[in-house]
């Protein structure tokens, strides 16, 4: 990672290299931080982030979830995003606003501490990515299970669901995989590490509902949005692990992934092993609306 010129630390750009916490964080101790993941996109009006009004509502709905009052209004922490981009003269990059508890008091209690609030931004590099973009993604069904709403709120993005995420996440890498896939409690499809999952049967798509343990994930939306203009069929439903090996077609989205093809899952071919034809028309009419060159979804951007 480049360092970038500034990060906006609680109401102030900051240098990067002052952009420090303490190592009494509480949230560091006890993962009780909230965050978004968001992309600025070089457009043909200039750098425009991609609905940021939208991640600004899931993170304040994760504070509400963890009883975590935000020290700052919505319209601050978006403006706070803008002046952090603005700062980095980046025309593209991932955005990271989160939210946490500080130091002060130790112990498992969070609310004697203040919420603290960051927001980065730095470049982002496709080679994070590539696998689904470049070639079909590798991966397996993880052995662990994804947790749910009977042990935390799972509409939160949370620090503390992504320890689950990155067990899985790092398992499927030593296997030799891309990526993993999770099953919940009742051994039906969840979604990837850190991605929403679809399915493909003779054009129609499915893919599985919030109820099953999923974030609400706004790429995830917004290709649910696309593939319904584009003339698909959308169906939230649950799904089970065989009908990964019997699909057409996979795919997966995600603020960094955007819409990323699965080739292969535990060493089964996904249809005939290459990028389908409705995932590769998803790829592109994601990649010309989030560019900014798809006028029915000019809405979706806050200008720089």
């Amino acid at each position: 990672m480049k360092e970038q010129s500034k990060i906006w630390m609680n109401g102030k750009l900051v240098p990067y290299k002052n952009a420090k916490v303490h190592v009494l964080t509480h949230a560091l101790h006890y993962s009780t931080a909230i965050f978004e993941g968001i992309r600025c996109y070089n457009t043909p009006r200039g750098p425009m982030i991609f609905r940021l009004p939208e991640h600004v509502d899931r993170l304040f709905k994760s504070a509400k979830m963890y009883s975590m009052k935000m020290p700052y209004s919505k319209k601050e922490i978006s403006g706070g995003i803008i002046k952090t981009v603005k700062a980095s003269k980046l025309k593209e990059c991932y955005i990271r606003p989160i939210a946490y508890y500080g130091h002060g008091v130790m112990g498992l209690t969070p609310t004697p501490n203040k919420v603290q609030v960051a927001i980065a931004c730095w470049e982002w590099n496709l080679g994070e990515s590539s696998a689904g973009k470049v070639r079909g993604a590798r991966c397996k069904v993880s052995s662990w299970l994804r947790i749910d709403s009977r042990s935390q709120p799972m509409q939160a993005k949370a620090a503390s669901n992504y320890a689950n995420a990155a067990l899985a996440r790092v398992e499927a890498l030593r296997d030799g995989y891309d990526e993993a896939i999770m099953l919940n409690y009742h051994g039906k499809v969840s979604e990837g590490s850190a991605e929403n999952i679809f399915i493909v049967n003779k054009g129609e798509i499915s893919t599985p509902p919030l109820s099953a343990g999923i974030l609400d994930g706004i790429t995830r939306d917004s290709v649910i949005k696309i593939a319904r203009s584009e003339g698909f069929t959308v169906i939230e439903r649950d799904i089970d692990r065989e009908d990964l090996y019997v699909a057409d077609e996979v795919f997966m989205t995600g603020t960094a992934a955007e819409v990323k093809s699965v080739t292969e899952i535990d060493n089964v071919a996904v249809g005939d092993g290459k990028l389908g034809e409705v995932t590769r028309k998803l790829q592109d009419a994601f990649f010309v609306a989030s560019r900014g060159k798809d006028e029915r979804y000019l809405e979706w951007f806050t200008l720089i």
